[in-house]
């Protein structure tokens, strides 16, 4: 996402709108959480992190991406009747939001044959609350906090320790973790806004979430060929609705939540997925987690903590 005016005329075409700040002028400082909006935003991050263990644990992973992306499709269509349209100027939103979850649903599932959950889950989930809270202040207008700063402080120690994890041999998994990280906070910031913008963060989600399996579908049949993927489907359909159930409430429940809170806050808030995902992986997918792995997934899910702090 550029800097320049003319770039944000063009994702967001406000008439007179030169940055996201005058874009969406609703903005949040020296805001405290309230509690109903913590309780759903961690059941969120449990969702999040129970539908990533989903494509850890299958064979294909692109393809269980893509069919979770499509069963979040899938629910999100029979309460669409229900639900006011977003607002006109949330369209664009919903559009440049769909490219960004392509690229994060492809790089999620090529993480997952890197590397595994415990070290990949941190990385991409703990460095975008850091990169959304450092530029926030400069794209939509919320100011960085000292306590933001503490966060931001703390969560990079956290990805220092997991260097550690690069010199025996988890290198290229860390690599698509960090640049799936600036995808996440790219769709965060642009979500965000869209949300407010839209006049119904739930109308948003749910229409936000049918381009995104379209796209991804589009290309799995270009590159393996139509039977092949349906046979995938056929087989494994519990996966996608199960875990596209999870996504789409884990991100329905932060968007709302972004509506009450401030957006860095609440991206950051989620990052106690960090903590469920760590125990799924030891749990349940049997990975050896070494002290390092442990130890910067909680320096990670500190910092997120901290950041919330605003």
């Amino acid at each position: 996402m550029g800097h320049h005016p003319a770039s944000f005329r063009l994702l967001f075409p406000y008439s007179g709108a030169t940055t996201l700040a005058t874009a969406c002028p609703i903005v949040h400082r020296g805001f405290i959480l309230p509690l109903d909006v913590i309780a759903l935003v961690l059941f969120g991050a449990l969702l999040h992190a129970t539908w990533n263990a989903l494509v850890k644990a299958g064979s294909e992973k692109s393809l269980d991406a893509a069919m979770i992306a499509l069963g979040a499709a899938v629910v999100a269509i029979p309460f669409l009747p229900f639900l006011p349209l977003p607002q006109p100027e949330a369209w664009p939103f919903i559009l440049v939001s769909a490219l960004f979850q392509f690229a994060y649903f492809q790089l999620v599932a090529a993480s997952y044959r890197a590397g595994d959950i415990g070290l990949v889950y941190p990385l991409m989930r703990g460095v975008a609350p850091l990169i959304v809270a450092s530029t926030s202040s400069v794209i939509i207008g919320e100011q960085l906090t000292t306590g933001a700063m503490a966060g931001v402080l703390t969560i990079s120690v956290g990805v220092l320790t997991l260097a550690f994890e690069a010199r025996k041999g988890g290198k290229h998994a860390i690599i698509l973790a960090l640049l799936n990280a600036c995808v996440i906070a790219c769709y965060t910031f642009v979500d965000g806004i869209g949300a407010r913008v839209s006049g119904n963060a739930i109308s948003y989600t749910l229409w936000m979430a049918l381009l995104p399996p379209v796209l991804l579908f589009t290309w799995a049949f270009a590159r393996r060929g139509i039977k092949p993927v349906a046979r995938h489907v056929y087989k494994h359909w519990w996966r996608g609705l199960i875990g596209g159930a999870g996504s789409i409430g884990a991100y329905g429940l932060a968007l709302w939540a972004m509506t009450k809170a401030p957006v860095a806050s609440v991206a950051a808030l989620r990052e106690t997925s960090i903590l469920f995902a760590v125990v799924i992986s030891v749990v349940f997918l049997k990975e050896r987690v070494s002290v390092w792995r442990i130890a910067a997934a909680c320096v990670i899910a500190l910092g997120a903590l901290l950041l919330k702090l605003t």
